[in-house]
């Protein structure tokens, strides 16, 4: 990583200390030195350029090669140059560094107040650049020529500056447009006014979001939809206005003290929180209820809140001198289930209905990237989302790869192409469920093809036929198609995260994986390696009623398990869903189940959860994504105990959850608390994990585990599947750079995809 990081400017302050004659130039295959001087000083340029790095740049591997003596007279920076076939690791986007917030906090500094300011340190990277070499030439910053004194700068070799490709001021750089909505209905067109006008703007947008204003703000990656936090009434009018009832909104805090005021805040928490990515970083809230006067519309349902500090200069502004808001909603500027906004002209058709005004800046974003979302698990980061801040950042695997495109899966999802020893996952693409966001994964593998140079060989899928990603790789990628089974690409994910080769034992937990055998699995124990995969057990297959409908409604879920566990009287039970479901339609999806009329069976985990919540009267259906198994795991107790279950059959074994239904059953209607009986659920799936993989490592005599899937989100049922497989002497790996959910399934795709061509 030595584009667009001050690589050039600190090799040649290191070549003058050493007396060292020569060049150093970008390329499109990284960066090429030439360094010539006495035997000596040669070797000690050699070290210091491996161990003394500028702290965005990465070296993997360096190349040396001895050449006759050319009597330099001079170390220059040479011109960069185009290699055919090389790429050069482009670099992620980096949160305002130290020396650029205290320039734009200085009063008589010259960029006081400029909300575009950065230096080789930091700013934008991957969201501007549209070629590599990296050059001003080949990104968004293009058409802004700077003025006599960036120039300078730019030109200093003392000067952080030296080669910021994204070098502005006041003077020459980019500026801001304020516009109502009224006057984007109206046909107006924002107005870019000088830069030194920035103040006056920013001031405006501050009253605008104090006054309870929904602002549609445009950012690094794309645009935010901001409102000050503490009002409930512009937080529920958003969440209105975006169709998102129950979902959490991410939030920004001024800084870490407030920060730290929400949330209880651990010391990884705090790395993460100030890491140069500026992730939103899933936290337990203070207390029981919402701290610091925000609203408690920002998360129905959760004792959990993302948080993420400024990362732009205009961020940190928004906040400066504005006693009026610590905290800001900073959700993505998207409708419900699009790709986020990042196009002045879309964002007044797309997003007028949902803002009321519109920040506008015209720096063009050359790709889209949204919000990465992390937690801390065991003193590391556990990513959720992974996005702004690390795509494209390789992922090496040091081994050799073919080119490989990998299409993912359809929910969260993300590509992956593989070129040399390197793994070039995207960013955050989406659900794969609509045009709009098909369109976004095309531009994106456009994105990644041209940086990297990638020409794949074979399109790697999922076996699902209706996934997008699927129909994208049979139909139009025009390449060989491999076909990988959703739970073994999991495992690989998370052998490859952790740099394993072999076979280990996988536990694959998630909501739905499309199987070998036509059925939807999704409580997989497995034994793997890249090469292939034996399904070892699975939780008991269950018929759900309805498909899809059944992942919106875990009341069907419920019946499902409550049918099996208790016969026909099921119905007759005293539960809440049997009072809170209309009649009629239990009654259809009853006789679904019992004629067995549009029921697809699964071994789903994530219906299994689903099914626990809507029994304990938690939640009957849902408006996203894993909104009953969130609900589940905090209502948690700690509470010890677990609930029975039997393993059946032998290859593959089933883990049979009735029994443990019917004392979920029965503790409810016996007045147990609600915190109690989820919390021995939770110890009931953790024992599970330990029990199916103590069977695995007496057959297969393996010791190392790997945990993925979306199920194992839930740090809880994580935490105490690591915890107790550790005691009985397995070697754990979880997710530290990919996702466990289907945002890394692509990468194991392709580690598979590699493995088959290779044999």
């Amino acid at each position: 990583m030595v584009q667009g990081v001050g690589f050039r400017p600190f090799v040649y302050r290191i070549a003058k200390s050493f007396d060292i004659r020569g060049w150093v130039l970008n390329s499109s295959g990284g960066a090429v030195i030439e360094a010539e001087g006495g035997e000596a000083a040669v070797e000690q340029f050699l070290r210091t350029l491996a161990g003394e790095l500028p702290p965005l740049a990465r070296i993997d591997e360096i190349e040396v090669t001895n050449l006759s003596p050319s009597y330099e007279r001079d170390f220059v920076i040479r011109e960069s140059t185009i290699r055919a076939g090389r790429f050069a690791l482009v670099p992620p986007d980096v949160a305002t560094c130290t020396d650029c917030l205290r320039e734009i906090t200085t009063v008589d500094d010259r960029r006081y107040g400029y909300p575009f300011t950065n230096c080789t340190n930091c700013g934008p990277r991957y969201t501007i650049i549209g070629d590599v070499p990296y050059d001003r030439s080949r990104t968004t910053m293009e058409p802004f020529r700077m003025c006599s004194r960036c120039q300078a700068e730019y030109e200093d070799p003392t000067n952080r500056r030296f080669h910021a490709e994204a070098n502005a001021c006041p003077q020459c750089g980019p500026s801001l447009a304020l516009v109502s909505a009224e006057q984007l209905a109206s046909g107006s067109l924002p107005r870019f006014e000088a830069a030194q006008g920035s103040h006056a703007i920013l001031a405006r947008v501050q009253n605008l979001l104090r006054d309870g204003e929904i602002v549609a703000i445009k950012g690094l990656g794309g645009f935010h939809l901001a409102c000050d936090a503490a009002n409930d009434t512009a937080v529920g009018l958003l969440r209105e206005r975006k169709r998102r009832s129950g979902k959490a909104f991410a939030i920004m805090a001024r800084n870490l003290a407030t920060a730290e005021r929400l949330c209880e805040i651990s010391e990884t928490d705090r790395s993460l929180l100030a890491a140069a990515s500026r992730p939103v970083v899933l936290m337990r809230r203070r207390g029981t209820g919402l701290p610091g006067g925000i609203s408690a519309n920002l998360a129905p349902g959760t004792a959990m809140l993302g948080v993420m500090l400024p990362y732009t200069p205009l961020h940190h502004l928004l906040f400066e001198g504005s006693p009026g808001f610590d905290v800001l909603v900073m959700t993505s500027g998207n409708v419900s289930e699009e790709p986020i906004v990042s196009v002045n002209e879309e964002a007044g058709p797309r997003l007028r209905s949902l803002a009321d005004h519109f920040l506008f800046h015209n720096r063009d974003i050359q790709t889209r990237v949204d919000d990465s979302v992390v937690q801390a698990f065991e003193g590391r980061q556990y990513p959720l989302r992974r996005s702004r801040g690390f795509a494209p950042e390789p992922i090496d695997l040091e081994m050799p790869l073919r080119e490989i495109l990998a299409c993912g899966g359809e929910l969260k999802n993300t590509l992956c192409l593989t070129k040399d020893r390197y793994a070039i996952l995207s960013q955050h693409i989406g659900d794969l469920e609509n045009l709009e966001t098909m369109e976004f994964f095309r531009e994106t593998l456009g994105h990644l093809q041209r940086f990297f140079r990638v020409s794949p060989v074979a399109a790697a899928h999922d076996l699902h036929p209706n996934y997008l990603s699927t129909r994208f790789a049979l139909e139009e990628s025009g390449l060989k198609t491999i076909g990988i089974q959703h739970h073994h690409a999991h495992i690989a994910s998370c052998m490859a995260d952790n740099g394993l080769r072999g076979r280990v034992i996988g536990v694959a937990l998630d909501g739905t994986g499309y199987g070998l055998d036509g059925r939807i699995w999704g409580g997989e124990f497995l034994t793997c390696s890249f090469g292939g995969f034996e399904r070892r057990g699975h939780l008991r297959y269950v018929p759900l009623a309805g498909g899809d409908s059944a992942i919106r409604q875990p009341w069907r879920s419920a019946l499902a398990y409550l049918r099996a566990a208790f016969g026909p009287r099921a119905t007759s039970l005293a539960l809440p869903m049997f009072e809170e479901i209309p009649a009629h339609r239990i009654a259809v999806v009853e006789t679904m189940l019992s004629r067995n009329v549009q029921t697809i069976e699964t071994s789903s985990c994530g219906r299994l959860f689903d099914a626990v919540a809507s029994i304990l009267g938690l939640r009957h259906e849902t408006t996203y994504e894993g909104q009953a198994a969130i609900e589940l795991e905090m209502a948690a107790a700690q509470e010890t105990g677990h609930y029975p279950f039997a393993f059946t059959g032998l290859d593959p074994f089933e883990i049979d959850m009735r029994p443990a239904i019917v004392a979920i059953v029965e503790d409810f209607q016996a007045q147990i608390p609600v915190g109690a009986i989820s919390s021995r659920f939770h110890r009931t799936m953790s024992r599970v994990v330990v029990d199916a993989c103590m069977r695995i490592r007496q057959s297969d005599d393996l010791n190392r585990v790997c945990l993925s899937g979306g199920t194992f989100q839930n740090l809880r049922l994580l935490g105490q599947s690591a915890e107790g497989l550790r005691q009985r002497g397995f070697e754990v790996f979880t997710h530290h750079r990919v996702p466990p959910n289907d945002g890394g399934l692509s990468l194991g795709q392709a580690l598979i995809a590699n493995e088959i061509l290779l044999q």
